[in-house]
């Protein structure tokens, strides 16, 4: 099933996805709901972010490949960094080129959504906490990264999240493929089987360090293949059995 968020005649909702119609949801995505009968055309709705969180929880170096482009040594346990709620955007948003940087990233990435708080979970039970899973971009400014030698500056400008089409409930994690195009260019090619650390693995160890609440964000790391986007792009992040994520590049807003 995929569950969107969307706004239509100026008010925000959620809604089930299916042949190219949104059917809205009355209740609560996160807890009990209940899906329409009536449905209005998809093209007719703008697209939001399918989350609304309160952090996103993001994990560094966790495809071989990349942690071998960048020349870093491959983890023991997972590395974790934060974005903040700020950082969002949506798709067909754009992604603003701070003038803070001149090196700005893509990273294509399966996004994990919460739904319903975890503290402490088993492995084994991670998918009974789990909304479901869409596109993902971490975005990052890697001369600032270099420079700060943490990534907290780096990947937390606003606009620097974008997240979606829409959730995808009904997904194996454990091999997905991932591309990342760029102007029609494929620039990312690969497949969760190649993480490091699995998503259920990742949920375990994260709920061990703080709370997950419902609408929070696991982003679960990118692929080899990461590189430079100016201003003007056009940046794609396809996942298998999920969808499309599509954002363009532009000046910092004023």
């Amino acid at each position: 099933m995929k569950i969107a968020r969307y706004v239509h005649d100026g008010l925000e909702s959620w809604g089930v996805v299916k042949q190219e119609q949104v059917f809205p949801i009355t209740g609560d995505v996160y807890g009990a709901y209940q899906v329409r009968n009536s449905a209005l055309p998809l093209a007719e709705v703008r697209l939001l972010a399918p989350c609304t969180p309160s952090k996103a929880v993001c994990i560094g170096l966790n495809y071989r490949d990349h942690g071998k482009e960048l020349d870093m040594k491959l983890p023991e346990e997972p590395i974790m960094f934060l974005k903040p709620p700020s950082s969002l955007n949506h798709p067909g948003g754009v992604i603003e080129y701070p003038a803070m940087t001149k090196n700005l990233h893509y990273e294509a990435e399966l996004a994990v959504v919460i739904g319903k708080k975890a503290k402490n979970v088993p492995a084994v039970k991670a998918h009974e906490y789990i909304l479901g899973y869409t596109c993902g971009n971490d975005v990052t400014a890697r001369d600032v990264q270099a420079k700060d030698g943490q990534w907290t500056r780096s990947k937390s400008f606003d606009t620097f999240m974008p997240v979606g089409p829409w959730l995808e409930t009904e997904l194996d994690p454990g091999r997905v493929g991932l591309k990342l195009y760029l102007n029609g260019q494929v620039r990312q090619s690969s497949t969760t089987a190649n993480l490091i650390f699995p998503v259920p693995h990742l949920l375990a160890f994260i709920s061990q360090v703080m709370t997950l609440l419902p609408g929070d964000v696991i982003l679960t790391g990118t692929p080899a293949g990461v590189g430079p986007m100016q201003i003007g792009d056009t940046v794609v992040v396809e996942l298998e059995g999920i969808g499309r994520l599509t954002n363009t590049v532009g000046p910092q807003a004023g």
